[in-house]
């Protein structure tokens, strides 16, 4: 019974976490235009309002993995939800661009703390035989927050003002915090005693800031020159911890467990095709079709709805069902789904968007449950935080990825300008690009995902 009191508490407050952080950054990107307008900022700029929270969460979020299984799992959990608390408000409170920036850096460091650890105290209260049902109804919290998102994101801007979409988080975080002291019991450090690999922290994080800014100096050559930096940094990360004996990140982990190197293969992709999607069509609806913020976000919340809805179902059915059968299904309805947003012009019926979202949302909610349960199956108890890291950091490294690709065709396509009439023209192009991109990107995701192997 005392178990059971456990469990419920655990999957109170990982679902509620889960909730708030993809609810915060789908109000963000429907917001997006109306921040670029208050701070006068041009396309790729504007970009960085997404991308700093994300690569700040990436970077950390394998080390705070690591710390959380040598420290306490709950303990990391809940100085993230202060810090996320904390920076929320402050973002809301910014008086320029690089304020706001800074904040969304801290953010992102707070996401990490809560990323790196939710998914590893969920399974290390729920069994085998549970844990895909448990992951489904987690999946599916962060789906509701995708959801609502962009619905009250775009209601709130409108009415309200782009800052309360920050602020709102702020009760939220507070509330979470009262049930971490309230409700969750216990700690969880599979790996408590260990060293923590400080050095091969530093050579990760620094990696990664190199090729995603890198990235975004692209085409220039300080851009290129970031990026084979970036390159070497793996080389010089996957050395160091192969000769470490306690490894921030147990590379064997990928050479010698399939399951988890191609489950975390399959996610990166994923997640690198499809997580520009509402950033570019936030944008696609607010300029070309000239949608009010709040209407943009109820077309944009017909995709996550999908989500939410199927996630519960795709998560009980992967704990039945081989996880790789039913997540390269998903890679292959979303493959369709970005097929379909390729035909993107002025005159697309809404119908086409809609139906689009429906078959993304279909596809995202069959791949991400079952193959976050293949991971968490594959590796033992001392490796769930830096497991559940892993996967948080593909996710966050793929939305990166993607929004760098959309990073990138802006400044191909329209420059360091403000998208205003005259070059509409010219963001549909660099949108069709990208969707084209995103599209080859999953069909190829789709073999990553087969190529797993079956679960033991």
């Amino acid at each position: 019974m005392k178990d059971d009191a456990i469990k419920k508490s655990v999957l109170l407050v990982a679902t509620l976490t889960s909730f708030i952080t993809p609810f915060m950054g789908s109000s963000v990107n429907i917001a997006l235009p109306s921040i670029g307008k208050d701070f006068s900022m041009d396309a790729v700029s504007l970009s960085w309002i997404a991308t700093s929270y994300l690569l700040a969460g990436a970077i950390f979020l394998v080390p705070f993995g690591r710390i959380a299984d040598i420290y306490g799992r709950k303990k990391i959990f809940t100085y993230g939800i202060s810090i996320y608390t904390i920076s929320s408000l402050f973002s809301a409170l910014s008086t320029s661009s690089m304020m706001l920036i800074l904040f969304r850096v801290l953010q992102g460091i707070g996401g990490a703390m809560i990323f790196g650890t939710g998914v590893a105290i969920l399974t290390s209260v729920f069994p085998v035989g549970e844990r895909g049902k448990a992951l489904g109804i987690n999946v599916s919290a962060v789906y509701t927050g995708l959801s609502l998102g962009p619905f009250l994101g775009g209601f709130m801007t409108q009415h309200l003002g782009w800052r309360s979409v920050f602020l709102i988080n702020v009760p939220l975080g507070f509330l979470v915090l009262l049930l971490i002291l309230w409700k969750l019991k216990g700690e969880w450090a599979g790996a408590k005693g260990e060293k923590f690999d400080l050095a091969g922290s530093v050579i990760y994080s620094l990696t990664l800031v190199a090729i995603m800014y890198g990235f975004s100096l692209l085409p220039g050559t300080s851009g290129v020159v970031l990026i084979l930096i970036g390159v070497l940094g793996i080389l010089s990360f996957t050395y160091w911890e192969m000769n470490e004996k306690a490894p921030v990140l147990d590379i064997n982990l990928f050479v010698k467990n399939r399951i988890f190197a191609f489950s975390n293969l399959a996610a990166l992709v994923n997640y690198s095709a499809t997580s520009a999607v509402s950033f570019l069509l936030s944008l696609y609806l607010q300029y070309i079709k000239g949608f009010s913020p709040q209407n943009a976000g109820i077309v944009l919340v017909s995709q996550p709805i999908i989500m939410a809805i199927f996630s519960p179902f795709a998560g009980r059915l992967s704990d039945r069902i081989e996880p790789r059968i039913v997540a390269s299904i998903g890679m292959s309805l979303t493959t369709l789904g970005l097929f379909f947003l390729v035909f993107l012009n002025q005159r697309t019926p809404l119908e086409l968007i809609l139906g689009s979202l429906v078959v993304l949302g279909l596809g995202f909610a069959f791949f991400s449950s079952p193959n976050t349960n293949a991971v968490m199956s594959s590796v033992e108890k001392k490796f769930y935080g830096v497991a559940s890291g892993t996967i948080a950091t593909m996710r966050m490294v793929g939305q990166m990825l993607s929004m760098g690709i959309a990073m990138l065709l802006f400044a191909l396509y329209i420059g360091r300008v403000q998208i205003m009439p005259q070059n509409f023209p010219l963001f549909l192009k660099s949108t069709k690009v990208a969707f084209i991109i995103f599209a080859l990107l999953c069909f190829l995701g789709i073999f990553a995902s087969l190529a797993r192997g079956k679960r033991e």
